[in-house]
């Protein structure tokens, strides 16, 4: 039995970041992002308590992680925008040190987590970074709580699960994976809270979101949609998702796959911030030949 919890762990290493260079792998490690005594602390919202840790002063910034992951994987961003911005980051709802072993788990619920979040820290509004079901939790809250949100960046998120929107072998591989995890989990007789939080992980990877080209027409806030030419994220779902929203910039990196926030830290970081820095310009008519 000892052999098939080692197999189900293997199965949901999928839901977990991983990344080509070891380098990469060993600074996520031992970053103190994450798990900064100093600076974190835990909020009792909605059930749970979620961690979270804020760095540097002046205008708020939300930074969102992705499935699976944690404060840490944004330990690039972290130390550059908290030279301007009040950032805050949390571990989302059973990912991290945000704890929660009931059984429920959707991006809405994650989304309304970070909005409850913002007004225990009674910041009405806010910048926003997500990366991957990060970037999902952004879409979502400024459709959900448009208030809450100033501007927007988003780099791998897509509207809904199916081979239009997600890279075909990933999205094959992230099902195979799910259900080998619902089968293997069966014959466990021990089943821990956190396989069970593995699984829930892979649901949202194989059967989640479902966001509606309507609903996403709402967000008003200016938004930069990024992604990279070989993300998971099919490029031309990124331009769906650019096109769809009103005031929207699109940017896609060449040679890029998912994780822009780490292999591009720099460009992505300086044009991030100057997207947030800069007001945002409809460019039409004549415009379009600048």
């Amino acid at each position: 039995m000892k052999s098939k919890t080692l197999l189900f762990l293997s199965f949901i290493l999928f839901a977990k970041f991983t990344f080509a260079q070891e380098d990469v792998q060993k600074a996520m490690d031992t970053t103190t992002y994450g798990k900064n005594a100093t600076v974190g602390k835990y909020a009792d919202i909605r059930g749970f308590k979620m961690y979270y840790e804020t760095y540097g002063k002046g205008e708020p910034l939300l930074i969102i992680h992705g499935n699976g992951g944690s404060i840490n994987n944004f330990l690039y961003q972290i130390p550059y925008f908290a030279k301007n911005y009040q950032v805050i980051i949390a571990d989302s709802r059973s990912q991290g040190k945000s704890i929660d072993h009931t059984d429920s788990l959707s991006y809405e619920m994650m989304t309304d987590d970070l909005n409850a979040l913002l007004d225990k820290l009674n910041l009405k509004q806010c910048n926003v970074i997500g990366w991957s079901d990060g970037g999902i939790e952004g879409l979502m809250l400024a459709m959900r709580h448009p208030e809450k949100v100033k501007k927007l960046a988003v780099t791998g998120a897509n509207l809904w699960p199916d081979t239009s929107a997600v890279d075909p072998f990933v999205y094959d591989y992230a099902l195979k994976m799910n259900l080998k995890g619902q089968d293997t989990i069966k014959k466990i007789k021990n089943v821990t809270p956190e396989m069970k939080d593995q699984l829930k992980l892979l649901h949202l990877l194989s059967y989640e979101p479902h966001i509606k080209l309507e609903d996403l027409k709402k967000i008003a806030c200016p938004t930069l949609v990024i992604g990279g030419d070989h993300d998971v994220i099919r490029t031309k779902h990124t331009m769906l998702i650019a096109e769809t929203i009103p005031n929207s910039y699109l940017w896609i990196l060449p040679n890029s796959g998912h994780s822009t926030p780490i292999f591009y830290k720099d460009m992505f970081n300086q044009v991030v911030g100057d997207f947030f820095t800069k007001p945002y310009r409809k460019i039409e008519k004549y415009g379009r030949f600048n």
